[in-house]
């Protein structure tokens, strides 16, 4: 059951497809869905974003309607992979867009993490405006990086046979 930002969820059931090239089968989320997650990438990304303000886990807990646990979880992952994060990130929006302005350092290393994701959505929406229309940073992130943004660290390398870009 997926969770939005209102009360009511839905059932997902993920399309599988098969690679031609090792033939083994894989699971295809939507861009608003991460790997092994319930919530959907817009209010875990809205959690993050608040964190990154300095917004403690409870008080974040209680703006997007979920379990201190939960958001805990999800704060803690985050802060454990911030600065690798930043710096994928911040190698994307370089790469899409040199002329770009790179963010500003945060006061912490969850803050620089958002910026930099930030950046590289604003890099890909400039560059493939027509493409991406409609989806939020979050969403971008999620597709960047195959449903993977909260996975633990030894599981991001992704499985595409090329680069989606």
């Amino acid at each position: 059951m997926l969770r939005g930002t209102g009360a009511l969820g839905w059932r997902l059931r993920p399309r599988r497809a098969r690679c031609s090239g090792c033939g083994t089968t894989h699971v295809l989320l939507p861009v608003g869905v991460l790997a092994r997650r319930a919530d959907l990438v817009a209010v875990i990304g809205a959690a993050l974003a608040l964190a990154a303000t300095g917004w403690g886990h409870r008080r974040v807990a209680e703006r997007v309607g979920r379990a201190a646990g939960t958001v805990r979880g999800w704060l803690r992952r985050w802060r454990a992979r911030a600065e690798g994060l930043r710096v994928e990130f911040t190698a994307l929006a370089a790469a899409l867009d040199p002329l770009a302005a790179m963010p500003d350092p945060a006061s912490s290393g969850t803050g620089d993490a958002v910026a930099a994701l930030l950046a590289a959505a604003a890099a890909v929406t400039r560059r493939w405006a027509a493409t991406v229309d409609g989806l939020s940073p979050w969403e971008l992130a999620g597709a960047v990086t195959s449903g993977r943004l909260l996975a633990p660290p030894s599981s991001t390398e992704s499985i595409n046979t090329r680069c989606p870009w």
